[in-house]
């Protein structure tokens, strides 16, 4: 996995991907993913690979201010097409760099997103960096359950499943260690396929 591979995958990827990704299951997930965030009319969010725009519908009121990236001009273009509006300005950008001052946002939202990227650790630690303090990093995605291993198909399948452009091996709580003394989690829950995909609310310090 890495950034010239996802821009080609992503590129296949955008004209389907609301099937699979933006009905049954994952819409009712994504709903899950922004209850009991106390998001108000002066709230600066961050949408970090926000895609085809599937997580848009949530934020309600249209004075919001949502700054919308994505690596992938094609997903890009998609979201565009189905949210224009003046209070969102969407981007292309690389997750793993963001280009904005250190505490720019109170809400950073990262769906479907670490487990994309190349280097889930960078991605982490930009947007922690880009978040204000006692900002919240909220997260929808697929970890290993901690303490469980890997099983063997799924070691099997990682390899190819990361050509389709993600990887299903990845520990959150791994990828978090480096920044515990930065930040709270506040909530891991399990939210879809007996808790293989996960909601993950953190805080910054």
């Amino acid at each position: 996995m890495n950034n010239h591979w996802n821009k080609i995958i992503y590129r296949v990827w955008a004209p389907i991907y609301d099937y699979f990704f933006n009905t049954g299951p994952f819409l009712k997930a994504r709903k899950v993913i922004f209850e009991n965030l106390n998001i108000t009319a002066d709230s600066q969010i961050l949408l970090v690979g926000v895609g085809t725009g599937a997580d848009l519908p949530f934020i309600n009121g249209k004075d919001i201010s949502v700054t919308a990236i994505d690596l992938s001009p094609e997903m890009l273009d998609k979201a565009k097409n189905k949210y224009d509006s003046p209070s969102v300005t969407f981007m292309i950008m690389d997750a793993q760099d963001l280009k904005f001052p250190s505490g720019s946002f109170d809400f950073v939202i990262a769906n479907l997103i670490l487990s994309v990227v190349p280097d889930p650790d960078q991605c982490l630690r930009e947007m922690i960096r880009v978040s204000r303090s006692g900002g919240q990093i909220v997260i929808f995605d697929k970890f290993v359950p901690q303490n469980q291993k890997l099983s063997i198909i799924k070691k099997i399948l990682r390899p190819v499943i990361g050509m389709m452009g993600t990887d299903i091996g990845r520990r959150f709580e791994q990828i978090v260690m480096p920044y515990v003394e930065s930040v709270v989690v506040e909530e891991n829950s399990p939210v879809l396929f007996d808790g293989m995909y996960r909601k993950i609310v953190i805080r910054k310090k």
